[in-house]
């Protein structure tokens, strides 16, 4: 079966499984009657399929592509392993295992680019977020596994992974090589900017980051700082309940998030007054590779006053995942709860969507026709954009209303205004489209 028919059949049925989760699944009113109705006709157009396509289709790979289809439909860091898929993931899991600093999900039935690790192999090739993923050693990621693809992507140190990555940049897919190294933990950065602005930038939660982090904040304390710009661009590892923790340094008081879910026990993270390190004036930056725990730092810290957010909507991934097994021996790993932000919003739907949007510069170097990065070529722009908006509104020499006017070229919006009428509502439609 070619590539075009299999294409079209695994389309069809993931669609009509995708219709039958909503149907029984996200439909909360639906009754069991409409359920079964709904998998009668899943099964009887499968049977339309297998008897009168115009040649035999492949029905295990119509089967696995809408089981792939279903999941990503309502969990883009989903999986579905099959009994020897599992057995190698639970052998690989636990392994010291070199990797190319890539954090994925599933995007369009690919596996996609949320982030790359500071200093690693991707990060190096000039991966971005948003990149797709086309195949991994020749192996197509289309309805692969995400735990899989992981998998895949790990080895030992020094040995080399092809892939075959689709750029937002250039259309045409490219094979770029990557090498494998051990990838360390990113360090907390800091540094003292000019008008007695404190830096402090936490690259990810993994680890004792949590602890470095507010170790960091009071040696800028010390230093003198008087404002406090908090930098979670590209934060993208570490569990989002290290999120509360983080936003907990800046607060003394209020639900910084909570986490819930179907069959998961509702757990609150509330500001503990005595983990507070910092009240003066905070701004906080977030980019499209913001995801996880800082994007529960982030909610809690706009949503409860304590901060405007300066950037990007960050990517949306915010869950407590769990493993359940099959009887044949295959497992679903899949988010069992979402963390919410203050305002009650789930970060996993839709991201955190900051006070004041801007675009990132550009910071990339020059590409060649292929799309790859020119050894040696400077970057289209120096200046970080979103640090110099958060500097001036951290210290005030910018305010909300000045950016609200229409010349300013700056999209500002209410994170309190909840109406659905409302302009800010109507900017948020927008950026969802």
């Amino acid at each position: 079966m070619t590539s075009r028919i299999k294409y079209f059949v695994v389309s069809s049925s993931t669609l009509l499984t995708v219709f039958l989760l909503a149907g029984s699944l996200l439909g909360q009113g639906t009754s069991q009657d409409d359920t079964f109705k709904h998998i009668g006709v899943f099964s009887e157009v499968v049977g339309y399929i297998e008897k009168q396509y115009v040649e035999e289709p492949d029905m295990k790979s119509v089967t696995l592509g809408a089981l792939d289809g279903m999941l990503e439909a309502i969990d883009p860091f989903a999986s579905y392993l099959n009994a020897d898929q599992y057995k190698q993931y639970v052998k690989n899991r636990d392994s010291a295992k070199a990797g190319v600093g890539l954090i994925l999900a599933k995007k369009y039935g690919y596996v996609t680019v949320v982030d790359t690790l500071p200093n690693s192999p991707a990060g190096k090739a000039n991966l971005l977020t948003g990149d797709l993923v086309e195949s991994i050693n020749g192996v197509a990621t289309r309805d692969m596994p995400l735990a899989f693809a992981e998998q895949l992507l790990g080895g030992d140190p020094g040995t080399t992974v092809e892939v075959t990555v689709l750029r937002l940049r250039n259309p045409e897919p490219q094979k770029i090589t990557l090498t494998r190294a051990t990838i360390g933990v990113p360090e907390v950065k800091t540094k003292m900017l000019a008008d007695e602005v404190g830096y402090l930038d936490v690259p990810s939660l993994e680890g004792h980051d949590l602890a470095q982090a507010k170790a960091k904040l009071q040696e800028l304390m010390q230093a003198g700082a008087k404002y406090i710009v908090l930098d979670l661009r590209h934060c993208s590892t570490g569990a989002p309940a290290e999120g509360a923790g983080l936003a907990n340094l800046f607060l003394d008081k209020g639900e910084i998030t909570s986490a819930k879910g179907q069959k998961y026990q509702k757990v609150d993270f509330m500001a503990k007054p005595e983990d507070d390190v910092w009240k003066g004036p905070l701004v906080v930056i977030t980019d499209r590779a913001t995801a996880g725990g800082s994007e529960v730092a982030a909610a809690g810290l706009m949503e409860l006053g304590r901060s405007q957010v300066v950037g990007e909507r960050t990517y949306g991934d915010a869950g407590v995942r769990k493993t359940v097994l099959m009887d044949d021996g295959a497992a679903v790993i899949l988010s069992v709860a979402k963390y919410y932000s203050p305002l009650g919003k789930a970060i996993q739907t839709g991201g955190v969507l900051p006070t004041v949007q801007l675009t990132e510069n550009d910071n990339s170097p020059e590409l060649d026709q292929d799309g790859n990065p020119i050894p040696g070529t400077e970057p289209k722009t120096v200046e970080d954009n979103l640090l110099k908006q958060a500097v001036d509104l951290v210290t005030g020499k910018t305010s909300l209303a000045e950016l609200r006017r229409p010349d300013s070229g700056v999209l500002v919006r209410d994170p309190f205004d909840k109406r659905k009428d409302s302009p800010a509502a109507e900017r948020d439609d927008e950026q969802n489209q």
